[in-house]
């Protein structure tokens, strides 16, 4: 019996008939598990205490989950190292499950959440993600809080972790913090808090049982806009059926499109981090997108 093995019985309370790992990402090992009563279950499982980032995920998708609207594996267990989840098997993107996964989206969104922000420190891949409100300010102010927090918990956090990193320069960092200075002006209506996945890249949907499934979640209160601007970053399958049953469930504020770039930094950003100076470009390009529209 493996050490995976004696992890996944101990947080599932079940003996584990089958494991064959699955490859993996980061800082830790994917295994698939058969438990005794038969049922699948997916598995990481790392070395060593990875300091709440498995909490992290399994409360988001826990979260997530409690909206009622979109598919999300079901958490069977975690503690520092590990995380074990429901198997959800890959299936085909067709036309009619994006055209579902879209209006499912959209009421999982609708559900809400109680403000900017999620009552745990999250995590984003294998990054801290910061999920505190800002504090509140001396006198109120009549706008719309989401472009501070934004900036303040999104973009600047990693545009400092990759100067520090040295994959971008003071000229880089200059011309992106000028971008997120614009983030006021050009976030469009404000919106109460949405209840969004927050890495919703094209890799973290499993098309199962004809729809999308959410995993691997970063998820919190913010921006609607800021899932569909993910998707559309690598290229989901059937990316405008997506789109266009999301708008029929609950249709986007004029000038949507025009918003892509801004709410793009955030994801670039954390794969220059991530992945160094592949990224460097693109995030330079949102930046630039946002400057001029």
């Amino acid at each position: 019996m493996t050490g995976a093995a004696e992890r996944i019985e101990r947080l599932t309370g079940q003996p584990v008939r089958e494991l064959r790992a699955v490859g993996s990402q980061h800082r830790w090992a994917h295994y698939r598990a058969v438990l005794a009563d038969g049922q699948t279950a997916f598995a990481k499982v790392a070395g060593a205490g990875l300091g709440g980032l498995f909490e992290a995920e399994a409360r988001s998708l826990r979260w997530l989950g409690e909206a009622g609207a979109v598919g999300v594996p079901e958490v069977l267990g975690w503690d520092e190292s590990t995380l074990v989840v429901s198997w959800v098997a890959a299936g085909r993107a067709d036309a009619p499950a994006a055209a579902r996964f879209g209006r499912e989206l959209a009421r999982m969104h609708r559900a809400g959440a109680p403000s900017f922000g999620a009552p745990w420190p999250g995590f984003i891949a294998s990054l801290f993600l910061p999920n505190d409100e800002l504090p509140a300010p001396a006198a109120p102010v009549a706008r719309d809080p989401w472009p501070d927090w934004y900036t303040a918990r999104r973009v600047l956090p990693y545009l400092r972790l990759a100067v520090d990193g040295g994959t971008l320069n003071s000229a880089d960092a200059g011309l992106i913090e000028s971008a997120a200075g614009r983030a006021a002006d050009l976030a469009g209506p404000a919106e109460p808090p949405s209840r969004i996945h927050g890495d919703c890249w094209a890799g973290n949907v499993v098309w199962s049982g004809g729809s999308g499934w959410l995993i691997d979640p970063a998820a919190h209160g913010g921006h609607r806009e800021t899932d569909l601007a993910m998707l559309a970053l690598f290229g989901a399958p059937h990316l405008d059926r997506i789109l266009g049953s999301y708008a029929q469930e609950w249709p986007l504020a004029p000038g949507w499109r025009q918003r892509v770039p801004l709410h793009q930094l955030h994801p670039l950003l954390v794969h220059v981090c991530l992945f160094g100076a592949a990224y460097r470009e693109e995030a330079l390009a949102a930046a630039r997108a946002v400057l001029a529209a």
